[in-house]
């Protein structure tokens, strides 16, 4: 049985709960047996939110569906499927200097992908949730555990 209170999801996996996409079915069969809220950071949020609204923006959500996608994430928060959680920011960000430094030569991360990754390291949380294949790689280097695309 999954658990959620030990796994940090990256934003962009878990914005395939609110729109179409692929792996959207997947990561919803994932979330109905991981017990427990999931760790959000504030970046996280705000990440979900303007997911949210760049598909709307890009035509893939009409009016309806935006407002209904944003009343699930607040719903989600409410209830209790999520933790906001707090970082101590500045050892976050220098965690995501090492780990730019050591692996993104090779690996070819993002910056958004290091500091996910730096977050996971941050709150301890054992296991990473990404679809994203250089941040799955960069999680696996850093002996964090990943259960997706498959899930």
């Amino acid at each position: 049985m999954a658990i959620a209170e030990n796994t940090y999801a990256d934003p962009s996996a878990l914005l395939k709960l609110y729109l179409n996409e692929p792996g959207s079915l997947p990561m919803a069969r994932w979330r109905t047996t991981a017990r427990g809220s999931l760790a959000v950071t504030h970046h996280g949020r705000v990440e979900l939110a303007n997911g949210i609204s760049l598909a709307a923006h890009r035509g893939f959500l009409d009016a309806d569906a935006y407002s209904a996608a944003l009343a699930a994430l607040d719903d989600d928060f409410r209830l209790g499927r999520y933790a906001q959680v707090d970082l101590l920011w500045r050892a976050t960000l220098r965690r995501a200097g090492e780990l730019s430094r050591a692996f993104s030569r090779e690996l070819g991360t993002r910056t958004l992908d290091v500091i996910h990754v730096a977050s996971a390291l941050e709150l301890k949380l054992p296991v990473f949730l990404t679809f994203d294949a250089r941040q799955r790689n960069l999680a696996r280097a850093v002996g964090l555990k990943n259960p997706a695309p498959g899930l």
